[in-house]
């Protein structure tokens, strides 16, 4: 009872979001200006939004992102039924149909004993649904270089192209900062090819990619989060100068490091 009394629930603020939207779109000037492309660029900073908040661990700011990525679907739903392309339901429909199509080990006879064994079914199923089109043509083309990688790679893993082992991918990563280091070697003279060089730290930062997945690292994780703690450490460094009437500008590499290496420590 409890259960069907909290589903109740659910769709009952589900169908107050929908008549707020329909209120909206009606009487809202803003709102009733928007298309499609004018809500695009706010969804993409939204998503961003969204993934500052889980970074940080905010619960509270999670659940308001999370709102507010809700309203853009129903937004662009609303739209659909407008111009009767499609809407919630047939959104709704196309999602769980998928979801069943792609979870044959749930729905069906298929075994998947493992995550990956999951992940290998569903770019495999994905592609026969695409007319076995490119393994890569579902990749955004406008994903952060970084994202793109991991997508990549875990698309091509998916269909069975990926290394054996994590040595073998590590091998990888040393022969690309060799040959970076070759195509760099002479990089204060003007015999360096950056075109090549620029290929070349691209093919290391792709193999640091792949081995990141075999150590289960997030590369996109592990970056921010070294620039969150780049951030804290120079702004204390920053604000430490400030209180000792100092302008950092004018201050010595020796002396902002002092500064440093205290932040560290903190």
């Amino acid at each position: 009872m409890t259960n069907l009394s909290t589903r109740a629930q659910k769709l009952e603020a589900f169908d107050r979001l929908l008549t707020i939207m329909d209120e909206l779109r009606a009487q809202c000037p803003w709102d009733k200006k928007q298309t499609t492309e004018s809500l695009r660029h706010l969804t993409i900073e939204e998503t961003f939004e969204l993934s500052d908040a889980i970074l940080d661990g905010d619960a509270d700011e999670i659940k308001k992102e999370l709102g507010d990525l809700l309203l853009h679907i129903v937004f662009y739903a609303k739209i659909g039924s407008e111009e009767e392309t499609f809407d919630i339901s047939t959104i709704i429909d196309s999602l769980c149909e998928k979801l069943i199509r792609r979870h044959p080990h749930i729905y069906g006879n298929t075994e998947a004993k493992d995550e990956e064994a999951v992940k290998q079914n569903w770019e495999k199923i994905k592609l026969k649904e695409k007319g076995n089109k490119s393994v890569l043509g579902g990749v955004p083309k406008s994903l952060p270089a970084l994202i793109k990688a991991m997508r990549i790679q875990e698309k091509a893993r998916g269909v069975g192209f990926d290394w054996d082992e994590k040595e073998q991918v590590w091998e990888k990563v040393e022969e690309e900062m060799q040959e970076f280091h070759t195509e760099y070697d002479g990089a204060l003279s003007e015999k360096v090819d950056k075109e090549k060089a620029t290929e070349e730290f691209g093919d290391l930062l792709f193999s640091l990619i792949n081995y990141s997945r075999f150590i289960d690292i997030n590369p996109e994780e592990a970056l921010e989060r070294t620039n969150l703690k780049f951030i804290k450490r120079f702004q204390y460094l920053e604000q430490s100068a400030k209180e000792a009437g100092k302008q950092i500008s004018d201050m010595t590499l020796d002396e902002m490091n002092v500064y440093w290496n205290e932040a560290k420590t903190i």
